[in-house]
This record gives C-alpha cells, structure tokens and sequence, in this order.
C-alpha cells in the first residue's frame, strides 16, 4: 500500500478551488441561490451567471440548442433562466465546471469523458427515480450522482501514473474500483470528490454523500443521501456486470428501507433514459 503516497494527493487538493473554468464566487453564490429556502429570483441568479462572460455565453447556447425548439432566440441570461429553470442551470454549470477540469488530462490519457458522464448520468437518474420513496430530495440526489465519481477524473488529470496503477490492480484482481483504490494508496474516490467539493466552497449535502458513497454507514451527515448515492451506483454496474455489486446493493436496499422491485427498476429505467444525448450536448466534450 502507498498510504504516504495517498496523503500526499490528498494535501494537494486543496488548491483546486483555483481550477474551475471560472470564478469560484460565481460557483458558490449561484448553489447559494438555488438552494431550497434561497429567495433569490431568477433575476438574481441570472446577474450572478452575468459575472462570467464564458459561463454566459455558454448557457445561452444551451438555451438556444435544437433540445429547446424554441420559435425565438434567447438573447440574455435572465430569459435563459426563465427556459431553462433554475434546477437545470444549476446542472449545466456545475457539469460545465467539472468538464473544464478535463482540459488538465494528460495528452497521451486514455480517458474517454463521454463514458464518465454517462456514468455519472444514469447514477444521477437512478437516484432521482428512487429518492421519494427514500425520503430525499430529487434534485439534490440528482445533482449528487452527476458529482459522485469526480473523483476519479480528479485523480486522472493529477496523478495519471496512480491511476493507471489502480486500473491495472482492478483488471489483474477482479476489483471494483473502490477496494483497488484502498488497496493501493488506502483511501477511494469518494473522498477525493469530497475533498474537492468541500474546497469548492459547495454544500456538505453535495459534497457528504459524494465523500461516503462506499461506505455509507460511516457518513456523520446526510447518510440517507450516501445510502442512496451508493445504492444507485452500485445498481448500474450489477446491471452492467461491470463487477460483483449485488450483495452491496441487497444491503443498501435494507438500510435505504426501498423495495428491491422499484430499485432494479430504477436502474433499468435510468438506462434506458434517452435525455443523456441533450446533456451531453451541453458540454464541449
């Protein structure tokens, strides 16, 4: 094990508020706004997308895009809010800044971002699809799932030879990621994704369950959301055979108290989703 290795990474990472595609005051006042309870009208959140002549450009796109169809062009940020809605900006750019991050890859990295949003996407779907019969909030478990890898993007773009290291580990002994992560350096991908989050200044219903997603028991807070998280997670790669993940996802279905029939059909039902295209079309990928 390369615990020191480790804990060197994980040092490093509280720098990476600086690496966002734009202003990190803009990323923290915009999840301020749109969280539940802010009295922030679309106005406000559209004066603080405003601030950053990149971001705005690029929500206007989105509005403007074929998904819309709209008879007219959306011309300012304030009636992009209004298409759009606050939940789904709020999405866009908090996938636009993760997607930014991805311009750090190495040139010669084998990593494909279609595949990791993908991911990221019907985890994403999974969660929202079972988070009312698991008493959490749709979108706050939307937007957890669309965050709970970064992780491993975050390791990828800053310690490629690791992570090249624990994919190697994960092919030669038949492991899923999270216990060749451990293996290898002693922590997993969850806790670099919460540790970046929490240097992003975003809040802990976000970044708590992104950190405990693999081990959901030991979150000292929003431990239902993590449940969730892991479950949702989990169930897209037993479908996927990716790896052995049903005895996790029997134990999480315990916990989260959900029936094991909707679970399994959460997790067809978020793959078979045919909005993953629109978001896609969203990024500069």
């Amino acid at each position: 094990m390369n615990f020191e290795r480790g804990q060197s990474f994980l040092a490093r990472l509280s720098n990476l508020r600086h690496d966002l595609p734009f202003s990190p005051e803009v990323f923290k006042a915009l999840f301020r706004q749109t969280s539940d309870g802010s009295y922030a009208s679309l106005n406000d959140i559209a004066q603080t997308i405003s601030q950053d002549q990149g971001l705005s450009a690029r929500i206007l796109t989105v509005a403007n895009s074929a998904f819309y169809g709209l008879q007219s062009q959306v011309t300012s940020v304030s009636r992009a809010a209004t298409v759009l809605g606050v939940k789904e900006i709020k999405n866009i750019v908090l996938a636009l800044g993760v997607q930014g991050l991805s311009a750090s890859l190495p040139p010669s990295a084998d990593f494909s971002m279609k595949d990791y949003w993908k991911h990221q996407f019907q985890v994403a779907t999974a969660a929202r699809i079972l988070a009312p019969e698991a008493g959490v909030d749709p979108d706050t478990a939307f937007t957890a799932g669309l965050l709970h890898d970064m992780g491993k993007l975050i390791t990828a773009i800053h310690s490629w030879d690791d992570y090249t290291a624990i994919l190697h580990l994960i092919s030669e002994k038949n492991l899923a990621p999270c216990r060749a992560e451990d293996l290898y350096w002693g922590l997993d991908h969850g806790v670099v994704g919460g540790l970046v989050l929490r240097a992003w200044k975003l809040p802990a219903q976000l970044s708590e369950p992104v950190n405990w997603h693999h081990n959901p028991e030991l979150a000292p807070e929003y431990q239902t959301e993590a449940l969730l998280i892991g479950l949702s997670d989990g169930l897209i790669h037993s479908v996927l055979d990716d790896f052995p993940a049903s005895d996790g996802c029997e134990v999480l279905i315990k916990a989260l108290k959900v029936g094991n029939e909707s679970a399994q059909q959460a997790a067809q039902d978020a793959l078979d989703d045919t909005h993953f295209d629109h978001f896609i079309s969203c990024l500069p990928i």
